[in-house]
């Protein structure tokens, strides 16, 4: 960055104050429409984009600037703006060239690199005639949902401009900018929601935030998923559209509303407009200066004062709302870490599965050690009543043999419990029954503690679609098993013979956009009956009525497989990251162990 960026003192005023005029009212001003008495003129250049793979035989126009104070001794700052063509005129209303070249010399905003991109144009490769099969790509490539567009940013499109025009753009998400209106402002909403190790800021103006093609969910996923480190500013107005796909003023609000329950960095500036760029542009001087501003010291707190009793907010149960890096690694260079286990003292226990290894973390302690080696290769691992170790075994050494085994903790030995098996993960309950998944089956297992090689087991509940974690509630009334193939998880009544019924599908899974399944996996429940299943998306937390209360960040991008409650208090979530294990302290309390 140039210069440090300067205190922006009178901003709010300005902005607020620009609401308060009608919509023919909005005029820009001088920084909007002419360079400042020596400001230096960026470079612009306009070319055309026709590579891409994510959106096949598509063609877009596409502009980049340049600023004069890039010299490429340091990467610059960048900010993509969709829809590009009406950004990059000068005579539009928005003139962001403009904007630009003012703005960075007075130091309001980092020496920024802008990108411009339209939307593609599909053309049939047969077309005989100009314009022939042409389709706009634009509802398809804003409107959806997921993270098809960013891969379209970060894997395609940004390379081949930074080849083309020679120029070095940071890595630091911090100083990576999208920007948009209407569809074009939700999809640099959602590059930035999926992928926020990429891009931090994020510009929408009379932004789409209805259900053109599902968007309208955002309001709800904000409320329910950890607050990601990313800065908002949404821009509306209040004569903005009202049809078949929603209210865009009353989304908007829906949006600002969720951001500010959360404790995001974010600003709402509701002006009189209507659906057009006119408000927007009037504001964008000071918009990019509350944009570009420096870190806050301390991000405003979530909010708690309507969070009724039984609503599970993640406020509830990670401190300040939680922020994704509040976790602590523990363990690495793994080969593929699993069977997260918690006893009843605090202590961590997981293994490395193909190592045939154990490990044990103490309950005071942060760094694990070998508890057994040598031994079997463990998928899941619980205690029980007798405070032994029950685990599944994938094999053991270079055989492949499953079977249900027991391990005494003071002499490390080992027996078998069950053969001719396919068990994924196991619970222990009080009463004195293994519960475990065959997840090819769809079944769950029951064996009771007391068998020694007891042959093929028969299954007490199925028709479950690859089910893969498996807990129990406080009160060990109700078996709670998740679903890997599907986006359910199953509770069943436990009756007193050890038997299950009354199987229900009473949590549902949040899945991937585009996906059919969750990837529902390891689960653990706390003392007051929240059940946290790990999943594709995240750590999903459900409340004791079956209720989504959150997802919880995944430690990386590589899968979390398993977790359990331990550490002191047994308030630490762990977790099982293939090659890693993590942990972060929550403000509950695990499950009292058997």
């Amino acid at each position: 960055m140039q210069n440090p960026l300067r205190p922006i003192l009178t901003l709010a005023v300005a902005l607020f104050a620009s609401c308060l005029l009608f919509a023919e009212e909005y005029k820009l001003g001088p920084e909007s429409t002419e360079r400042a008495p020596g400001v230096p003129k960026g470079r612009v250049e306009k070319f055309q984009y026709t590579e891409s793979k994510v959106f096949p035989d598509t063609t877009r126009s596409c502009w980049i600037y340049i600023p004069a104070q890039y010299d490429g001794s340091k990467p610059a700052a960048l900010m993509v703006f969709q829809d590009g063509g009406g950004y990059v005129s000068e005579t539009g209303s928005q003139r962001v060239p403009i904007v630009f070249d003012n703005l960075i010399a007075k130091g309001d905003m980092p020496v920024t690199i802008g990108v411009f991109i339209d939307p593609g144009v599909r053309t049939a490769p047969d077309s005989s005639a100009a314009g022939a099969n042409n389709r706009s790509n634009r509802s398809f490539e804003y409107d959806s949902l997921g993270g098809a567009y960013a891969k379209f940013l970060i894997s395609e499109f940004l390379p081949y401009v930074t080849q083309k025009y020679g120029v070095k753009i940071t890595d630091d998400p911090e100083l990576r900018a999208t920007c948009g209106m209407s569809s074009g402002a939700i999809c640099a909403f959602t590059v930035a929601w999926e992928r926020p190790d990429q891009f931090r800021k994020v510009l929408s103006q009379i932004g789409s935030f209805t259900n053109i093609r599902g968007g309208n969910v955002y309001p709800s996923w904000i409320r329910k998923t950890e607050r990601k480190p990313i800065r908002v500013f949404l821009q509306d107005g209040s004569n903005d559209l009202n049809n078949l796909h929603g209210n865009w003023p009353l989304a908007n609000q829906e949006m600002a509303s969720a951001l500010g329950f959360m404790g995001y960095d974010y600003q709402f500036v509701l002006g009189t407009g209507s659906h057009s760029g006119t408000h927007g542009g009037v504001i964008l001087p000071d918009t990019l200066r509350w944009l570009w501003r420096p870190a806050l010291a301390e991000l405003p707190k979530p909010l708690t004062k309507d969070n009724l009793g039984g609503d599970e907010a993640l406020s509830k149960v990670l401190a300040d709302g939680g922020r994704p890096g509040d976790w602590e690694l523990i363990g690495e260079g793994y080969g593929f870490t699993d069977a997260a286990c918690g006893d009843a003292e605090g202590n961590f226990y997981f293994s490395d599965l193909g190592k045939s290894l154990l490990y044990r973390v103490g309950a005071n302690e942060t760094k694990p050690t070998v508890w057994l080696e040598g031994g079997p290769k463990i998928s899941g691992l619980k205690f029980g009543p007798d405070g032994k170790m029950y685990a599944c075994v994938q094999g053991t050494g270079t055989n492949n043999v499953k079977r249900i085994i027991v391990i005494d903790p003071a002499t490390k030995q080992i027996e078998t419990v069950a053969t001719d098996v396919q068990p994924n993960d196991l619970i222990v309950s009080k009463a004195g029954w293994i519960y475990f998944t065959d997840t090819g089956e769809g079944q769950v297992v029951g064996v009771p503690t007391s068998a020694r090689n007891l042959n093929r087991p028969h299954p007490v509940a199925g028709g479950i679609n690859k089910p893969n974690g498996i807990g129990l509630t406080p009160d060990q009334r109700q078996l709670v098993v998740s679903e890997y193939g599907g986006t359910n998880a199953w509770t069943f009544l436990i009756a007193d013979n050890g038997s299950l019924r009354g199987g229900e599908k009473n949590m549902e899974l949040r899945a991937q956009v585009g996906k059919t399944d969750s990837g529902g996996d390891g689960l653990t429940t706390d003392a007051q009956g929240r059940a946290w299943i790990t999943s594709n998306l995240g750590i999903q937390m459900f409340d004791a009525n079956g209720r989504m209360g959150g997802i919880v960040s995944r430690p990386q991008e590589k899968g979390t497989v398993s977790c359990a409650f331990a550490g002191p208090g047994r308030s630490y979530l762990y977790v099982c990251s293939s090659d890693k294990v993590y942990r972060r302290k929550t403000l509950v309390e695990g499950a009292k162990v058997p």
